[in-house]
């Protein structure tokens, strides 16, 4: 079993930067994919962004490429998620999750492991 913790959400302001935080414990995540996923009020939980740990390979969702960047350290058993040039529209609570072979899935079913969530409201 994993078990995965967030911190690091807030309140900032349009343009501003966060870095989230998700500790593991239980197993080590050096051979789980790991991904952050979100879901704002009303919306269903949606893909961000994801790590491979076999290549150690990232993707993201188009909505924030080229802002968000999602790693690894894996002598701290910690996912990171690296959130700038924040606009109100990725307001939401935040979640990591992890799971043996997510194969680059963005489906929330495909993983095993969840954090509780972290909330991260960006005020304009």
């Amino acid at each position: 079993q994993v078990q995965l913790v967030e911190s690091g959400g807030g309140l900032v302001q349009a343009g501003g930067s966060l870095r989230l935080s998700c500790a593991a414990s239980g197993r080590t995540l050096s051979r789980y994919d790991v991904a952050w996923f979100r879901q704002a009020p009303g919306k269903e939980r949606e893909f961000v962004a994801g790590l491979t740990w076999s290549d150690g390979n990232t993707y993201y969702a188009d909505a924030v490429k080229g802002r968000f960047t999602i790693s690894k350290d894996n002598a701290k058993n910690t996912v990171y998620l690296q959130m700038n040039s924040l606009e109100p529209e990725d307001t939401a609570v935040y979640y990591c999750a992890a799971d043996h072979a997510a194969y680059y899935s963005r489906r929330p079913g495909t993983y095993d492991y969840w954090g509780q969530g972290t909330q991260v409201t960006v005020s304009s």
